[in-house]
């Protein structure tokens, strides 16, 4: 997935901004442009030339502008054309790996400013956007929808497979028979579920106004995986680990393809230690996930539970009278509970009696 930085640039070019409008325009008539998105007071030693316009920017200006040599400046927020016909000068020993003077000039003067510069080539219809170190080049809208539509069907078949793995892994807590190894299979299937979110999201981000469908089948199919994962996360981290689990997922967010794919560094991102705790060993979750689904149970409710009980075993066994005596409980709460337990269980099509 993109960076902040690259998704700030994108923004501000996306269909439906008077200035994709603007570039569009210029890449329709087969023009060519260099366009800088800055404080004027920083180009001051960069420019040579042209003349002060210093009007409100419409789309319209800039294709006309666009006709003469050199480049146009814009204000930093893009809303007032400031410059034009100015010609360039970035620091000729800033490294390059572009080729054509306009990309050359463009790139430079990104590295030496930090700020963003547009190029459009006239001979590719293309819309390069530099920043710093940063290259982006614009993807056409029917290129990306393509590829957005492509990343939903994948995102749908990988839901599929991820409800049936979270079905298997509540089968195997409420039976008392889950491993580590089920654990982090559905940990995997939530974090590719995320990873192919990103990038449609980037997608969304490239469409501007038109990426409103896109973004609502989004919404859609991501319904519960984020808070299931950090459920799963909440019952089965380890305590040494110190972490949040809103912070594992932040560190699971940034493990590479081959990492996400090994069980062992997932395990020991957890906070276990292989040599200590087989990874096919019996383990119990602490609850927080079963008890998430039984209606109007605030969450310290639930840790007080979790603190009485220990784990999901220990809550399963435990009667009306047991769930009274936890602190924020009555009867009516303890009997919702327990039935609650028993109902969820028969779901799974399991016998409700622990024994």
């Amino acid at each position: 997935m993109l960076d902040h930085e690259a998704l700030s640039m994108i923004k501000m070019t996306a269909p439906g901004t008077l200035l994709r409008e603007g570039l569009d325009s210029i890449i329709r008539a087969g023009n060519g442009a260099l366009i800088v998105v800055t404080d004027p007071e920083k180009l001051t030693c960069l420019i040579d030339g042209g003349f002060r316009i210093d009007c409100e920017f419409k789309p319209a200006y800039l294709y006309e502008l666009s006709k003469m040599d050199g480049a146009i400046v814009l204000n930093k927020d893009a809303s007032r054309i400031v410059m034009a016909n100015t010609m360039l000068i970035p620091d000729p020993l800033i490294q390059t790996s572009e080729t054509g003077t306009r990309h050359r000039a463009a790139e430079r003067t990104a590295r030496q400013t930090g700020e963003l510069v547009i190029c459009i080539s006239e001979r590719r219809s293309t819309i390069s956007l530099y920043k710093g170190e940063l290259k982006v080049v614009l993807r056409s809208p029917s290129e990306i929808m393509t590829y957005a539509s492509n990343a939903l069907q994948t995102l749908d078949k990988n839901r599929k497979v991820l409800m049936q793995e979270l079905d298997k892994l509540t089968n195997l807590e409420f039976s008392d028979m889950c491993r580590y190894t089920d654990v982090i299979n559905v940990i995997i299937c939530c974090e590719i579920a995320m990873r192919i979110a990103d990038e449609i999201r980037t997608c969304i981000c490239e469409l501007g106004v038109e990426g409103r469908l896109i973004s609502i089948q989004l919404e859609e199919l991501l319904t519960n995986i984020e808070d299931e994962e950090l459920l799963i996360l909440e019952d089965y981290m380890a305590e040494c680990c110190g972490l949040q689990p809103v912070e594992m997922i932040e560190k699971l967010h940034r493990l590479s393809e081959d990492d996400l794919a090994r069980h062992e560094v997932i395990f020991c991102l957890l906070g276990y230690d292989p040599a200590e705790v087989p990874m096919d060993s019996l383990v119990s979750p602490r609850g927080f996930r079963a008890l998430s689904k039984i209606a109007r149970l605030p969450k310290n409710v639930q840790g007080n539970i979790i603190c009485a009980f220990s784990n999901l075993k220990g809550i399963i066994a435990a009667t009306v009278d047991q769930l009274d005596l936890v602190d924020g409980i009555g009867g009516q709460r303890a009997r919702s509970i327990n039935q609650g337990i028993k109902r969820f269980k028969e779901r799974l099509c399991l016998d409700p009696d622990p024994e």
